[in-house]
């Protein structure tokens, strides 16, 4: 069942633009997959599904094999660069490897999110200011996800 589940999901996201997990739970659903976000959400993470930045300016999820090249080296910047990712009220705070902050925030800003505020980059620490805290709580665990791929 499991496995049916993900070469389906596969296939939605390879025929659709596919924006939000809910996306996929309505989708499977009206298929008759009885499943929640959350096990979407696991199986997006096993299958190393990402986000790319498709030609509308929106993200999308999409296979490693159909990211761009320069979603993969966004996607290797943040792996291999940040330590950890805290917030505190509307600030993320990104800890990285010394010298790397710049490169990582310079990827941050080129996910156009409309709700960032602001970046600013130290050589180690990146400060992103959000608009609420809920969008801070948001972003930290997108790039918390993004990072434990």
């Amino acid at each position: 069942m499991k496995k049916r589940r993900q070469q389906r999901i596969l296939e939605i996201i390879t025929d659709k633009k596919i924006e939000k997990q809910e996306e996929l739970v309505e989708i499977l659903a009206a298929e008759g997959y009885n499943i929640t976000q959350a096990t979407v959400s696991r199986d997006i993470k096993e299958l190393r599904i990402v986000k790319a930045l498709g030609e509308d300016g929106g993200y999308y999820y999409a296979t490693g094999s159909t990211a761009s090249p320069s979603l993969k080296r966004s996607y290797n910047i943040l792996t291999d660069s940040i330590k950890s990712v805290d917030n505190a009220i509307n600030i993320v705070v990104v800890k990285c490897i010394s010298g790397r902050a710049a490169a990582v925030c310079a990827t941050i800003d080129d996910m156009e999110r409309s709700k960032i505020v602001g970046t600013i980059a130290g050589d180690d620490t990146i400060f992103i200011v959000l608009k609420t805290e809920e969008e801070a709580y948001v972003l930290k665990k997108e790039i918390i996800n993004l990072i434990e791929r």
